[in-house]
């Protein structure tokens, strides 16, 4: 937690990865992030993973950090509690429809510097997930060796898009401060996906060559880098990336001969060259794996750290969160008080500011725990007009638990 971006408030109405990730990183950097729900929790309030309580360790992480209200958003005075809070905060991040009660033009009557950030599907308003948009780019029959496509479990589309969001939120901000106009930002998750794969050259590559990349498992394209299994059974990935680390690697392996007798018979040299390395990976690859197997992972770990080459051994999630430099001893994480109750390393802010002293991470909120709070100070309600709403069910708190 930093406070880069304390006295920013912004209203959340979300559910999911992509719109509640771009909430996150915003709260992490000091925002008042306050998610409006609907009372008792909205579609993703119980998604998995949960604990034996049925608490969803998914939430609890995704909206560490912010404030939570609840309203019976099926009921007209709860829908107009929301535009309320919206219009009188001036900043919303969304991933509710386009049209309907928390439409930007209707959100903006009254209150026209507003900005909104609405995570789509599609860019005409239909429905969309990580992982149709994943197939629908092509990346799944790029995966593995085929014939069949292969699912990542990464939501990498929600969280780009999430982290795109909460830039385009900043950058409509910096414009409302020259120009005094607010404004909708709308962000497709398909848009973040086949943008992407322009950026990376994917478009280009595919029309240029006219045909799709091959299928390569485990090997990256157009690099030296593949798995690797030492000789003790441990699987292990190699990237090399600089000419330098060539060089470390080959003399690690103790390799220079036999990789200088596969330049002098296919008149080329690997030195300086990502792209040698990999087209001719079929004369490469059998020697390395020799002389991986010939070693344990230990003895190779030490030379690789040596000579700069980058590597990691296969490892399970388990093995990863029991790694020390990656949860225990890193600055990242630390403790909070969790509405599940279950006490785990909770992650801050993943950027470091050097300058700055870095702060805990927060709690996720439970459902309604600041609905009172934020209706009397951003709608300036009465402690009886706040009581009336809580008795007729349009704003929901935080019951008191129970011993």
């Amino acid at each position: 937690m930093y406070n880069l971006l304390s006295g920013l408030s912004v209203i959340e109405a979300s559910s999911f990865v992509a719109s509640p990730t771009a909430g996150l990183y915003c709260a992490q950097m000091g925002a008042e992030v306050i998610r409006v729900d609907q009372i008792g929790g909205g579609p993703d309030f119980r998604r998995w993973p949960v604990t034996d309580n049925n608490d969803s360790l998914y939430w609890e992480n995704l909206n560490r950090a912010k404030k939570s209200v609840a309203l019976d958003l099926g009921r007209p005075e709860g829908r107009e509690l929301l535009q309320e809070l919206v219009r009188a905060t001036g900043q919303f991040i969304t991933n509710f429809p386009v049209g309907g009660f928390l439409s930007h033009e209707t959100l903006a009557e009254g209150r026209p510097d507003l900005i909104t950030v609405r995570v789509m599907g599609w860019a005409d308003g239909s429905p969309a997930l990580d992982y149709t948009v994943n197939n629908m780019v092509g990346y799944p029959m790029l995966t593995g060796t085929g014939p069949e496509p292969v699912n990542h479990v990464l939501p990498a589309w929600d969280l780009l898009s999430g982290a795109y969001a909460a830039f385009a939120l900043l950058a409509a901000i910096q414009r409302r401060g020259a120009t005094g106009e607010g404004g909708e930002v709308r962000i497709p998750l398909s848009d973040v996906a086949i943008g992407t794969v322009a950026n990376l050259g994917g478009i280009a590559e595919t029309l240029y060559s006219g045909e799709n990349r091959p299928r390569l498992g485990n090997a990256v394209y157009g690099l030296f880098g593949r798995d690797f299994v030492t000789g003790d059974g441990q699987r292990t990935m190699i990237v090399v990336v600089t000419p330098r680390q060539w060089a470390n690697l080959i003399a690690a392996l103790n390799l220079g001969d036999a990789i200088a007798a596969v330049e002098a018979a296919r008149g080329v040299s690997f030195a300086k060259d990502d792209g040698l390395r990999f087209t001719h990976r079929d004369a490469l690859y059998p020697l390395f794996e020799q002389a991986i197997a010939a070693r344990t992972h230990a003895d190779l770990a030490a030379a690789f750290d040596a000579g700069g080459i980058v590597h990691s051994a296969y490892r399970t999630m388990l093995d990863a969160v029991h790694d020390p430099a990656l949860v225990a001893d890193n600055p990242v994480f630390g403790a909070a008080e969790n509405p599940s109750g279950f006490a785990y390393p909770a992650a801050g802010s993943f950027a470091t500011v050097p300058q700055m002293e870095r702060q805990a991470p927060r709690p996720a909120p439970r459902n309604g725990q600041h609905s009172e709070e934020i209706l009397a100070t951003r709608l300036s309600l009465s402690s009886g007009e706040i009581a009336r709403l809580i008795d007729a069910g349009i704003v929901g708190i935080t019951q008191p638990e129970t011993e």
